[in-house]
């Protein structure tokens, strides 16, 4: 019998810490003792897990006393400021904000990718961006078998991305279309930036904000996570993030070149297939490609219009779609725990 662990939730009431919840009862994670944290005003509120109701605490330093393992999805600054204390008092923080995922002594971690970097945790470990957690993936056995030297990707993001207050607005706005009243937009793109656009009926060229090589924030953490997770510091990649109105389900339009000459696409499809996490969905004869409604609520990351490029034989394209709070974010971090767990880190 696995040993029995306490687990401490931090961001408890939120989309992804909910999932988490979800994830540790329904893959019957050893969780002998659940700590739910949250903000001071969301301490006192109840929460149901496998069957029982726990009461939230608030997230404070001494919460983490006697923590085994600490799943963080609250935001940044919250991770920034407690993640270091949870760390301290002896629990091993798996962090799904942005907070830590560039720093070079935290691993950032898809455990079919680059499990062994989890062994060099300091206290710390990094739960990827939700798209870059399914574009490595989908990619990491194609380079294992063929080598890879460019990556372009096209995001095609759910508003559950952004939160319950985007679920909320693109809910909204899309009954305000069909009754012919007033369209309000007050979260998206970004709810801190300028100007907000509606998402019914539209998508949006911007996700997180614009840096000043013109990339958005959240270009950028696909460019740079993935580097870093595949050890890869040279590979070129760029990113292009677009949110549209779907509620759950990230998709992505990905162009990659591999470093052997002569692949096909059924070699490709091969090394797919095999590939831990992964499901092909190609076959275009039946019209069968990967979709995100079909996606939401499955754990695997779908690959499909697997084709070669017309004009570079090393050139493949590739759709890639995945629920992005499962894999994307609550399951993997999850995942992560389990490793440790069968490698006997925790």
């Amino acid at each position: 019998m696995a040993k029995q662990l306490t687990v401490a939730v931090v961001g408890a009431t939120g989309a992804v810490g909910t999932t988490m919840m979800e994830q540790l009862a329904k893959r019957k994670f050893p969780v002998g003792k659940l700590k739910l944290l949250a903000s001071k005003r969301s301490a006192g509120n109840e929460l149901e897990f496998a069957g029982q109701t726990y009461t939230i605490e608030e997230a404070t330093p001494e919460a983490f006393k006697g923590v085994d393992v600490a799943l963080f999805s609250a935001g940044g600054s919250v991770s920034l400021a407690l993640a270091p204390e949870a760390a301290k008092r002896g629990a091993v923080v798996i962090d799904n904000t942005s907070a830590y995922r560039m720093d070079p002594e935290v691993p950032l971690v898809v455990p079919e990718v680059n499990r062994a970097d989890i062994q060099k945790h300091k206290g710390i470990i990094a739960n990827p961006n939700c798209s870059t957690i399914q574009m490595v993936a989908a990619i990491e056995p194609i380079r294992q078998s063929f080598g890879l030297k460019n990556v372009i990707v096209s995001t095609y993001q759910a508003v559950s991305g952004s939160g319950v207050a985007a679920i909320d607005e693109l809910r909204d706005q899309s009954i305000a279309w069909e009754q012919g009243k007033n369209v309000e937009a007050n979260v998206l793109p970004v709810k801190s930036d300028k100007k907000h656009f509606p998402i019914a009926r539209n998508v949006l060229p911007q996700i997180d904000v614009f840096t000043e090589n013109g990339f958005t924030y959240e270009e950028m953490k696909m460019i740079n996570e993935t580097k870093k997770i595949l050890h890869m510091a040279d590979l070129p990649v760029a990113a292009t993030c677009v949110r549209v109105p779907v509620v759950s389900g990230h998709s992505e339009s990905l162009y990659i070149e591999v470093e052997q000459a002569g692949v096909t696409v059924e070699q490709l499809r091969e090394v797919l297939a095999k590939a831990p996490g992964i499901v092909v969905q190609d076959d275009i004869t039946n019209q069968q490609y990967p979709m995100p409604l079909f996606a939401e609520g499955e754990n695997e990351v779908f690959v499909g219009r697997i084709r070669k490029d017309l004009s570079n034989d090393r050139g493949f394209h590739l759709w890639v779609v995945a629920d992005n709070l499962l894999k994307g974010a609550a399951l993997n971090s999850i995942q992560i725990a389990e490793t440790m767990v069968e490698d006997g880190l925790l």
